[in-house]
C-alpha cells in the first residue's frame, strides 16, 4: 500500500495481532474499510493485486494476520486458534481502530472467518466477498471427494509420531520441484498464475506448522455456521472459479441460494484463487459491487 500504517493490538489474553492500514489510525470513524482475511496457511499475497487495485482508488483497507500467523503471536497456542477466536480478535481490533462499519472479503477458509463475524457482528460487517469456500464439512468435498477424510488421520499420526520430521518437510518442502509442480496445477490456472508466485506461496507456508493446518482444517470441518446461514441477511457477493479442483463450484451456487441478499460470479477458466488467475476481470467485479453497497 502507498500509505502503510503498522501495528501490533493486544488481544484480552496478550497476544499480539500484527495489522496495517492505509489510512491513519488517529482519524475519529472509519467507515467503508476494507477488510482481507486469506485462506488456510495462505496470507496476504493471495491479496495483492486486489489489495493494490483498491489502495490506488483510494479506498481504506485494513490487512492482519490471523493469531498464530506470521507477525502475530499465538502459535504456542495452537488450540486457541479457532474461528470464533479469530472473529473476537477482529472485533477488539476493529473497535480499537474506531470502524463502524467494513466490507470483509474472504478467500477459502477467509470466507469462514467472514460468516462467523456477521454471525455475531451485522452492525459493523456491511458487506461481503466470499471467494472459493465452503460451509460444509471440508472432509467430505475437498478435491471433489472424500479422500482428505481417508488420509488426515494418517498425517496426524505423523506428526505424533515424527513431528521435526514432518515439520521439516512441512518448512522445506515447497523447495522440491515436484511439490511446487502439484500444488500449481491443482490449485491455481497454470496458464494465468506464475511459478514464482507458487514459490512465494509455499515459502509463506513453510513459515506456518503442520500443528496450525491441522487446527484450521478441523476447524473448517467443524464450522457449525450452515445451521445459521439463512439469518445472515449481509449483501454478499459470492465468487467461485469454474474449474475449482480443491473446493468444487456448486458449493458457490449451494451458498448463493442459501443465502436470501447474495449475488454470484462464476469466472470462467477460474480456479480455486479467481481473484489470483484474473485479477483485472476479479477485481472490476468487486468493484461494482462494493460501490454498490457503500452508496
Amino acid at each position: 500500500m502507498r500509505d502503510n500504517y503498522t501495528n501490533f493490538f493486544k488481544t484480552k489474553d496478550n497476544q499480539n495481532i500484527f495489522y496495517s492500514t492505509n489510512f491513519k489510525l488517529d482519524e475519529e470513524i472509519n467507515t467503508n474499510v476494507l477488510i482481507f482475511n486469506y485462506g488456510l496457511v495462505c496470507s496476504n499475497h493471495h491479496w495483492q493485486e486486489q489489495i493494490k487495485f483498491f489502495d490506488d482508488l483510494g479506498y481504506k483497507i485494513l490487512i492482519h494476520d490471523y493469531r498464530g500467523h506470521y507477525q502475530s503471536t499465538g502459535k504456542d497456542k495452537v488450540e486457541l486458534i479457532t474461528f470464533e477466536q479469530i472473529s473476537r480478535d477482529l472485533f477488539s481490533l476493529l473497535n480499537h481502530l474506531k470502524i463502524k462499519d467494513s466490507i470483509f472479503l474472504g478467500h477459502s477458509m477467509g470466507v469462514n472467518i467472514c460468516l462467523e463475524f456477521a454471525k455475531r457482528h451485522t452492525e459493523i460487517c456491511k458487506a461481503m466477498v466470499l471467494i472459493s469456500g465452503t460451509t460444509v464439512p471440508v472432509y467430505d468435498i475437498m478435491f471433489n471427494s472424500n479422500i482428505v477424510d481417508q488420509i488426515q488421520p494418517i498425517l496426524k499420526k505423523l506428526l505424533e509420531s515424527y513431528p521435526s520430521a514432518l515439520s521439516t518437510f512441512w518448512k522445506y518442502g515447497g523447495w522440491n520441484p515436484i511439490v511446487k509442480k502439484l500444488i500449481h496445477k491443482g490449485g491455481f490456472n497454470i496458464e494465468e498464475v506464475s511459478e514464482e508466485f507458487i514459490e512465494i506461496y509455499l515459502n509463506k507456508v513453510g513459515e506456518l506448522g503442520p500443528e496450525i493446518f491441522f487446527q484450521l482444517l478441523e476447524q473448517m470441518n467443524n464450522h457449525s455456521i450452515l445451521a445459521n446461514i439463512e439469518t445472515i441477511s449481509t449483501p454478499s457477493l459470492i465468487v467461485g472459479g469454474d474449474n475449482d479442483k480443491v473446493i468444487p463450484n456448486y458449493l458457490q451456487r449451494f451458498l448463493h441460494k442459501s443465502m436470501k441478499e447474495s449475488e454470484l460470479y462464476i469466472v470462467r477458466n477460474g480456479s480455486h484463487v479467481p481473484q489470483v488467475d484474473f485479477p483485472l476481470l476479479v477485481n472490476e467485479r468487486l468493484k461494482t459491487f462494493i460501490d454498490k453497497v457503500i452508496i
